[in-house]
């Protein structure tokens, strides 16, 4: 198996982890009578700030896996290896956990700044992977 395939399964389990970090704080909520079951409309702000944060983090993760899954498998369809394909995946989801670890963290502006910046690497590195596809 590939680098970048490995990278698409690692930005899988982590969009997982993420999922599984929102179902452990809406069970949390539930469980001590801080909110009913069906209190967390989709779409809609609901929760603390922190929480929110992480939902949008995980939103955030699933607005971006298939672009990057569709870069990988078509590299893998084609046969595409090299190292600036492996790097590029391994910089994909290395800023894609920076960015969804400062969205968690802050909604400050130094944490927006940070996270905007991982962003710009990971739309970057999908651009570069890319061309380097077509090429």
């Amino acid at each position: 198996m590939t680098t970048p395939l490995y990278a698409l399964i690692g930005f899988v389990f982590w969009t997982v982890f993420l999922v599984v970090s929102i179902g452990t704080v809406r069970s949390y909520l539930v469980m001590t009578g801080s909110a009913v079951p069906n209190g967390f409309d989709s779409g809609t702000r609901h929760g603390g700030d922190a929480y929110w944060r992480l939902n949008r983090a995980h939103i955030n993760c699933l607005e971006n896996l298939p672009i990057f899954a569709s870069l990988v498998l078509v590299a893998a369809v084609i046969g595409a290896q090299s190292t600036t394909l492996d790097n590029l995946a391994r910089v994909i989801v290395i800023a894609r956990v920076g960015q969804s670890l400062a969205h968690i963290s802050s909604g400050s502006a130094t944490a927006v700044k940070l996270r905007f910046t991982f962003f710009l690497a990971q739309v970057v590195s999908f651009c570069w992977f890319a061309i380097w596809l077509v090429v």
